[in-house]
C-alpha cells in the first residue's frame, strides 16, 4: 500500500465518483480505477460498489477510509513539523560547555535565542574543555564552547572561533596575608600556597600558560589541592588561607563584598612597572565536516552578535 493509492483512494471516497476524483487529482480516470483495483486485489475486499453510475462504499472502504484519514493526518503533521524546523519552530541544539563558560557565560546567550527561537529545545552538557572538545569531535553536541587549548590530535577535525573573553584573576581570602598587598611581583607567586583545578580544565591551562610567559614553571608553585570545580576552589580560598586563578566573571560578586581579594601581579625589572593580566579567550567549536543544522547556525549568530 503506497501513499498515493491512498491519496487515490480518499478522493473517491469522499466524491463517490470516480471521474470527479479523476478531475480533482489532474489524473486520468482509467489510472484512478487501477489504483482502486490493485489496493482491492492486494487485500482481497472490494472497497466500493459500482452499479452504473452510482458508487457506493463498502464496510471495507469505511474501515480503510478511517485509517487512511489518521495516516494522511500524521502526513500532513510531519510535513507541517519539516517546515516548522527548516523555519526553526521547532528542533534541538546540543551544546556542549566547560562549566566556568556554562555557569557565567552562557545563560545569557541561551536566553538571547529562546526569546527569538521559543521552540527549539536546548540540551547543554558541562565538562571540563577536554570531554568538551573530544564530546563536539564525535558528534556529541553540535557546538562545544570552552577555554584553553584544544588538544593537537582534535585540531585536524574541529573548527575553532573565538566568540568571547574572560580574565583570569590571582584571588585570596582574608585569612590570607596577600589581602591587604595592591600587588605582588610574578616571584612572589612561589611564596603562597595554592588550589588549583585539574589539567583538562581550560583555566588551568591558561593558567599554565601564563606562569611561563612570565619565567615561572608550574610545577614550582606549592599545590595543595586540586580540584574538578572553579565554584569548589573558589569556596576553599574564600574560606582558607590558599591562592588561586579563577575567571573573572565567577568572582565579581565577591570582588564586590570583598569576601576575596583580586591581586595584581606587576613586573618591575624591565623598565616601568607593567601589569600582567591572563586574559583566556572563550573558544566556539563545531566539527568540520558533521552537518550543520540551521538550529546551530542561528545560535552561531547569536554567539558572535557581540564582537
Amino acid at each position: 500500500m503506497t501513499f498515493e493509492q491512498l491519496r487515490i483512494f480518499m478522493a473517491v471516497a469522499k466524491l463517490l465518483h470516480f471521474t470527479r476524483a479523476a478531475e480533482e487529482l489532474s489524473m486520468t480516470q482509467p489510472a484512478v480505477s487501477a489504483a482502486i483495483q490493485s489496493l482491492e486485489a492486494e487485500y482481497g475486499v472490494k472497497l466500493f460498489h459500482r452499479a452504473g453510475r452510482n458508487t457506493q462504499i463498502t464496510d471495507a472502504g469505511k474501515l480503510l477510509q478511517t485509517e487512511a484519514q489518521k495516516i494522511l493526518e500524521q502526513v500532513a503533521l510531519t510535513e507541517r513539523s519539516l517546515r516548522e524546523l527548516n523555519n526553526l519552530q521547532q528542533g534541538e541544539l546540543k551544546l556542549g560547555s566547560s562549566f566556568t563558560v556554562g555557569n557565567y557565560w552562557l545563560p545569557d546567550k541561551i536566553a538571547q535565542f529562546k526569546r527569538q527561537y521559543p521552540g527549539i529545545v536546548i540540551n547543554c552538557t558541562l565538562g571540563n574543555a577536554e570531554e568538551i572538545s573530544e564530546g563536539t569531535a564525535i558528534g556529541l553536541f553540535d557546538l562545544g564552547l570552552v577555554t584553553g587549548e584544544i588538544k593537537a590530535s582534535l585540531q585536524n577535525c574541529l573548527k575553532q572561533e573565538v566568540v568571547g573573553s574572560d580574565r583570569l584573576k590571582i584571588v585570596v581570602g582574608k585569612s590570607h596575608y596577600w589581602y591587604d598587598k595592591t600587588d605582588i611581583s610574578p616571584a612572589e607567586l612561589l611564596t603562597t600556597t595554592w588550589v588549583m583545578r585539574e589539567s583538562g580544565s581550560g583555566a588551568q591551562q591558561t593558567f599554565e600558560q601564563a606562569l611561563q610567559s612570565w619565567g615561572i614553571e608550574p610545577a614550582e608553585l606549592n599545590v595543595a589541592l586540586v580540584l574538578n570545580s572553579s565554584e569548589m576552589l573558589k569556596a576553599v580560598v574564600e574560606s582558607g588561607v590558599y591562592a588561586a586563578a579563577i575567571p573573572e566573571l565567577m568572582v565579581r560578586k565577591e570582588l564586590k563584598l570583598s569576601t576575596l581579594r583580586a591581586v595584581q601581579v606587576i613586573d618591575r625589572e624591565k623598565g616601568s612597572p607593567k601589569k600582567l593580566e591572563i586574559f583566556q579567550p572563550v573558544w566556539k567549536l563545531k566539527h568540520l565536516q558533521r552537518f550543520q543544522t540551521r538550529v546551530a547556525s542561528a545560535f552561531e549568530l547569536i554567539l558572535n552578535y557581540e564582537l
